[in-house]
């Protein structure tokens, strides 16, 4: 998910922004759920350079998840 507003970190939102973009978050959640039936899903935000973000412009990662699908699935 990706705001409109150009910005580089989730948090230079405002809170009502941020509420908005959770709830569209969720709703790609389950629309994926609908689609793929994934068993889970990793929801990832990489904020800042040292955290892994090579795109500066914020945006959220919503991966489905199946069990197998790599050796070890913590931490995305």
């Amino acid at each position: 998910m990706i705001p409109r507003k150009h910005i580089v970190s989730l948090f230079e939102l405002s809170t009502a922004e941020q509420a908005d973009l959770w709830m569209i978050v969720a709703s790609v959640r389950e629309q994926l759920q609908m689609e793929f039936n994934p068993d889970a899903f990793n929801i990832g935000i990489n904020d800042g350079t040292a955290a892994g973000q090579t795109v500066l412009h914020a945006h959220v990662h919503v991966i489905p998840r199946y069990a197998g699908d790599v050796p070890d699935p913590r931490g995305g």
